[in-house]
């Protein structure tokens, strides 16, 4: 675990006993013979009193990681981030980060132990733009400091704007991330990496696999294979491959997520690919599957006791995000919860470049009333806890 900009990796606490100092006090005599006295007697051998301070050190050893008592682990996730003009705008007046998060946002990230977004854009000043796409996007090199300064861990580069200025700058991002001590999944220099996952370490033993995915590629080409730059497909054509790897991860982790772009545009609802692809997911393996893409926020179901998070919607993107929320996902490791995960959503809202969490109760309350009935069977407590089918 590490600390990056002051936001602390990890919540193993390290315990230092300390030595436990004893004063006994010892009286001694003359060192005469030993003389019993009767009651009332009296004796003429003088009797000196003297004490010594006697310093008794128990030393003790610390306990090792091992033997300490394991703590939840608690992972965010958040939905489409693209540093617009809005956002970076926001960005440069306020001088760093305040000017596009609130205080309620910051703290949840930093209280995290892993957070990890979809990063809806390239990296790069090199590359041509495609051909027929309405938006293309891509950013200056320098501005991953404000990725930094978030406390992003990691980013699924797996969706419809990862090549928008073609795998050169794709190489760049990918290697923009790596200085930058950010991991990612679902891109790379050809299949093998693409596939890739996050691999999040959860301390004692326990891993969880986080594979990006995307079923939303403009043209063919856009998908990785041997030898060739591009995203990990989940088309019906390469389907295969992305359940087979999902096994794979589930025999070496403790869990998998599928970080999946997929789903229609401004849809608050769920089309038929995305209910027949989670629970393929669900059925290969996965314990955890989270959506992007539609921009807007949809339901939450459980299939088979796994939840399906359809999407989370924009995080930090245009001049306006009507409804957001981070999706906190907390992995119990006591009892009677141990190996069981819950979660938890943290409502907010977005303009102008700036994202702040929802905090009056009003609000809260309509967006959890909104969100029970974009989602099947599933309610949540006043706190956003989710409440469904396990």
């Amino acid at each position: 675990m590490c600390a990056r900009d002051g936001k602390w990796r990890g919540k193993q606490a390290g315990l230092t006993v300390a030595g436990c100092v004893v004063a006994v006090c010892l009286t001694g005599c003359s060192g005469g013979p030993y003389e019993r006295i009767e009651p009332g007697q009296k004796t003429d051998i003088a009797l000196e009193e003297t004490a010594e301070a006697v310093e008794i050190v128990i030393e003790t050893e610390a306990p090792t990681e091992a033997e300490l008592p394991a703590e939840d682990y608690t992972i965010l996730f958040g939905g489409d981030v693209m540093l617009s003009d809005y956002v970076l705008q926001a960005y440069d007046r306020a001088g760093g980060i305040d000017g596009i998060l609130d205080e309620e946002y910051q703290s949840a990230i930093r209280n995290a132990d892993f957070f990890m977004v979809n990063e809806e854009f390239p990296f790069s000043d090199r590359g041509s733009a495609a051909a027929d796409k309405e938006y293309t996007y891509r950013l200056a090199p320098e501005r991953i400091e404000i990725f930094e300064k978030i406390g992003i861990d990691a980013v699924t580069l797996a969706n419809n704007h990862a090549l928008d200025y073609g795998t050169t700058a794709l190489s760049d991002t990918i290697d923009i991330l790596d200085e930058a001590g950010i991991l990612h999944t679902g891109a790379g220099d050809d299949l093998d990496t693409a596939k890739e996952p996050v691999t999040i370490d959860m301390g004692s033993g326990r891993t969880m696999a986080v594979l990006g995915l995307t079923r939303v590629i403009p043209q063919a080409d856009w998908a990785a294979w041997k030898g060739h730059a591009g995203m990990f497909s989940s088309y019906d054509v390469v389907l295969d491959e992305a359940l087979e790897q999902i096994t794979a991860l589930k025999e070496t982790n403790d869990y998998v997520a599928v970080f999946i772009h997929w789903g229609e545009e401004r849809s608050e609802t769920p089309n038929s690919n995305q209910q027949t692809l989670a629970q393929r997911y669900v059925d290969a393996g996965a314990d955890l599957v989270i959506g992007a893409h539609p921009h807007v926020l949809q339901g939450i179901e459980f299939l088979d006791g796994v939840p399906v998070v359809y999407s989370l919607g924009n995080f930090l993107f245009g001049s306006s995000i009507p409804q957001t929320a981070l999706l906190e996902v907390t992995v119990h490791t006591s009892e009677p919860e141990e190996g069981t995960m819950s979660l938890r959503m943290i409502p907010g809202t977005g303009k102008a470049g700036y994202t702040q969490a929802l905090t009056e109760d009003g609000e809260r309350e309509a967006f959890f009333q909104k969100m029970t009935q974009l989602s099947n069977g599933v309610t949540f407590e006043t706190d956003g806890t989710v409440v469904g089918q396990h």
